[in-house]
């Protein structure tokens, strides 16, 4: 079977959209699965509705041998998203011709430092994990290339400078707070460092526009069962090496000016991509909806038998439980319009009950306290202090946390604690060291005494959760209800 390319897909009659030619409007920081499935798309889905006529260059933060592939097959990949979408089963094959090559600067940084003169250039996109943004002393302006990202940029920027060339718009979609600021700081730094003029230093912060952005869809990568992948290459008459799947959900929200609009190609291309002033409200909504979601539900509903999150959308009492504590107690404590807030969370149900994702429940057990303190003691503290008394299924949430790190503990190593679920089959618990050893020194230890060892504990929290009225005897009822009856019967109790 031929290789995926222009001429292998006209042969075939594909029928679908393509643009074999145009000009090279993207420098992308990130050749990875993600970015695939969702800047390439949404930049290939402008060129399809707004005429946009643009591609995309990738450029490998790491060397690898995936330039090479890209470059094969034309940067043309087969793209599947899918999911459930309104309740309604998706999935969606979707060739994308929005890449026009990908350059390893490692073998070829003089090929790089020509795109950033080219005047045809408008767009930066970056994705190179939490570790990329960082700042390394070591980098040099003289080195082809600098090793860190930040230092690539700030040499394509000086490039660009020296070449007469106007500003762009970076947008940074890795997945730190303020991602587009901590950027452009440190590029800062390294223009310090490497004794620039003040004439760049301006230019850099005054004509580049540096977009912190909030980034959601869940990319599973590569077709993993061999079977499905020769039947799929079958039924595409092409075999394609770099073939992409990610979740038919995606959302982009990008801070800047309204003005961002005008430079940017994706207006009317829907895919709930949004220019907005703050990207902060729109993390905490991400935060205390979808991931407070997994973790308020996920530990009882694995005590009770379920092992993937899929699973879980099909028992009435825990996606009963889930779509309560949403809608009644975390919706009414954050800022963002309430039909949005309803909307995204309707797209979460969806999201969790995707057919051709298996989201096991232990992964999402993972360091669990830090979790729930992150994710749902903000909103547990804010319903209290806007109603002034307990959200039920919150609290039903934390007795679950207790209950999971405290079921049949009968062992300890050292970065687990191995417990035993009521079904009989033995799990680990995973968390920092201090945690563990809390509840292993307890593990014999009634409701009451171990609900206050853990809400007293300020290094868990913060601070003393005693001091919440009525938590503690809430909190204990509960672990006591999910050990005497079960986890479902107690979600089942917050619905009543």
């Amino acid at each position: 079977m031929e290789r995926l390319s222009y001429d292998v897909l006209k042969r075939i009659g594909y029928d679908g959209f393509l643009l074999e030619h145009g000009p090279e409007k993207v420098m992308q920081f990130g050749e990875g699965n993600f970015l695939r499935a969702f800047a390439d798309y949404y930049f290939d889905r402008a060129n399809e509705v707004t005429g946009w006529n643009g591609k995309v260059v990738m450029v490998q933060p790491k060397g690898s041998e995936l330039a090479d592939k890209f470059n094969l097959q034309e940067g043309l990949y087969t793209l599947y998203l899918r999911g459930m979408e309104k309740g309604k089963r998706i999935d969606r094959r979707r060739i994308i011709s929005a890449v026009s090559r990908c350059i390893d600067p490692r073998r070829d940084f003089d090929a790089v430092l020509s795109l950033a003169k080219s005047p045809e250039l408008e767009i930066i996109v970056s994705n190179t994990t939490e570790a990329g943004i960082v700042y390394d002393p070591s980098c040099r302006q003289e080195d082809r290339p600098p090793a860190s990202f930040p230092a690539k940029l700030a040499r394509v920027l000086l490039e660009r400078y020296r070449s007469g060339g106007p500003g762009l718009v970076i947008l940074s979609c890795e997945l730190i707070d303020d991602n587009g600021k901590a950027l452009q700081t440190i590029v800062n730094r390294y223009i310090d460092d490497w004794g620039l003029d003040e004439g760049f230093r301006s230019w850099v912060n005054e004509e580049n526009l540096f977009c912190s952005t909030l980034v959601d869809r869940i990319v599973p990568g590569r077709i993993q069962d061999p079977d499905e992948l020769v039947r799929l290459e079958k039924e595409n008459g092409y075999q394609d090496q770099l073939m992409d799947v990610g979740e038919v959900y995606g959302t982009w929200i990008i801070e800047g000016p309204e003005a961002l609009s005008g430079r940017l190609p994706f207006d009317g291309i829907g895919g709930n991509i949004r220019i907005v002033p703050d990207v902060r409200p729109y993390k905490q909504r991400k935060v205390r909806i979808l991931n407070g979601a997994h973790t308020g539900f996920a530990l009882g509903a694995y005590l009770a038998g379920m092992d993937i999150v899929r699973d879980c959308m099909g028992v009435p009492a825990v996606k009963g439980f889930m779509e309560r504590m949403l809608r009644e107690e975390i919706i009414p404590t954050l800022p963002l319009d309430p039909v949005d807030l309803l909307c995204f969370a309707e797209a979460v149900v969806d999201r969790f009950d995707n057919p051709f994702i298996d989201h096991a429940l232990l992964s999402i057990s993972l360091n669990s306290t830090s979790k729930w303190r992150t994710r749902n003691l903000p909103s547990l503290l804010a319903y209290v202090e806007k109603k002034d008394q307990l959200p039920a299924c919150l609290v039903m949430s934390l007795a679950a946390y207790i209950a999971f790190y405290s079921c049949n503990v009968e062992g300890r190593t050292d970065d687990a604690l191995i417990c035993r679920r009521p079904k009989g089959d033995l799990y680990e618990v995973k968390d920092d060291s201090w945690i563990l050893d809390l509840f292993w020194k307890r593990k014999d230890a009634d409701a009451a005494a171990l609900t206050e060892a853990v809400l007293s504990e300020t290094r868990m929290w913060g601070r003393d959760l005693t001091e919440i009225k009525g938590l503690f005897t809430a909190v204990t009822a509960d672990l006591a209800l999910i050990r005497s009856e079960g986890p479902l019967a107690a979600f089942g109790s917050c619905l009543r």
